[in-house]
């Protein structure tokens, strides 16, 4: 009625006329597969019932830089007020000890001189207090040399507050030049993919650093989180495996020039020999990515981490070319930088493969040998000379078979 009176356009109330009669999927969501290292890098443990919380006091620095910037911010204005107010009881201490705390005429007319002048409250007290440890100085208020007790206060507030001010730039320097923030420029590919990649299935993905400045000693690490259980029937439910990445020299080291496609080929000594595609989202795997090296700019070593769940590995997928010469330089096109497209892939395991490779390599040699050009190749052409080999050799030839012959002449090289 009111779409039709023209107070409500007509694509308003069909579209709440569909979401209202729209049937609730009877399937409830898939829970979320726990993982121990998020996409951003971050360890997804939840430490409990640490009895010895005493440990993280003894390495109070450590324990101020992971804190983060609010709970650090508070601490530093709680100590600053908290050693203001201390040290302005003890000044008002000594100046009511003294007998300073008088008005200022009749502080004019004593022949005693004070011990901090213009001290008259603990107002006056906190403000003298804040002078001497932030050393301000206005002028007004100044120790004389009537109280030693007041000289060695003073002394000893202006160490307490080079002490709370070298803590708190040493924090704040440290919270800013963190080694995991410049991690935050190291990128990785949100899928992982297999493929084959020279005629090898391979699991592969893509790593970029978005910084001109580079990376030295760049080096990237894979390990293969899973449940075991040993010969014992012990299950050990966190089992790290190293994957080797496909380097001719057999190192983890990578030149982060440009994004790189790192690929690990799934042999006999992999994790992922016996996951094929239809066991891949069944199996309880993480594969956890670790690229480190040093920052070239400020010298400290950084690390980048991510990992990939069976639902995160692309099965049968590639990744898109996103480099491209132009005017003699090289450049990169990160809108590209997670786009995969398909690929013709089995979707047998790399055992599973290789098997089929060696039956068919098999029976193409059992065709060979029973196929009758090969005897005649052998009664015609080969047997005369073996027949020689072996008189020459003084050994007494009674029957070779051709199967033989070919063996012998592999093991000979005649």
């Amino acid at each position: 009625m009111l779409a039709r009176k023209g107070l409500l356009p007509e694509e308003f109330l069909l579209t709440r006329l569909v979401e209202e009669n729209c049937v609730q999927s009877r399937y409830r969501p898939k829970a979320q597969r726990a993982r121990f290292i998020t996409k951003n890098g971050s360890c997804n443990v939840a430490h409990k019932n640490i009895r010895e919380q005493g440990r993280f006091l003894q390495d109070v620095f450590t324990t101020m830089v992971d804190l983060k910037w609010q709970h650090s911010l508070l601490i530093f204005t709680s100590a600053f007020l908290f050693s203001w107010m201390l040290f302005a009881m003890v000044w008002w201490l000594i100046a009511f000890g003294h007998g300073d705390l008088e008005s200022p005429i009749v502080e004019t007319s004593r022949m005693t001189p004070p011990c901090v002048t213009s001290i008259h409250s603990f107002t006056s007290a906190f403000l003298f207090s804040i002078e001497v440890q932030v050393t301000i100085g206005f002028g007004g208020r100044m120790v004389t040399e009537e109280c030693p007790l007041a000289i060695t206060v003073l002394i000893i507030q202006n160490i307490a507050g080079l002490l709370i001010n070298a803590v708190m730039l040493g924090c704040i320097f440290m919270k800013t030049a963190q080694a995991n923030r410049r991690a935050e420029t190291l990128i990785f590919s949100k899928n992982a993919v297999i493929a084959p990649r020279n005629g090898r299935l391979s699991l592969m993905f893509r790593v970029g650093d978005l910084r001109k400045s580079m990376i030295i000693s760049a080096t990237i690490q894979m390990q293969v989180i899973r449940k075991s259980v040993t010969a014992e029937g012990e299950v050990i439910p966190v089992s790290q495996l190293d994957i080797q990445i496909e380097n001719p020299v057999h190192t983890n080291a990578i030149f982060l020039v440009s994004p790189l496609i790192i690929c690990h080929n799934i042999d006999r000594s992999s994790p992922l020999y016996d996951v094929s595609a239809q066991t891949l989202l069944s199996e309880d795997i993480e594969i956890v990515v670790i690229l480190e090296g040093v920052v070239e700019t400020t010298g400290i070593t950084t690390q980048a981490r991510t990992s990939y769940v069976p639902e995160e590995i692309l099965w049968g997928h590639r990744f898109v070319s996103i480099i491209s010469e132009e005017e003699g330089l090289y450049s990169v096109d990160y809108s590209k930088f997670g786009n995969t497209v398909k690929v013709r892939c089995s979707t047998l395991s790399a055992h599973e493969q290789e098997q089929e490779r060696g039956l068919r390599s098999q029976g193409t040699t059992s065709r060979l040998i029973s196929s009758p050009k090969f005897y005649f190749f052998v009664h015609s052409v080969l047997m005369p000379v073996y027949c020689q080999f072996f008189f020459q050799n003084r050994q007494q030839v009674h029957f070779i078979r051709p199967e033989n012959i070919l063996l012998l002449h592999v093991q000979f090289k005649i």
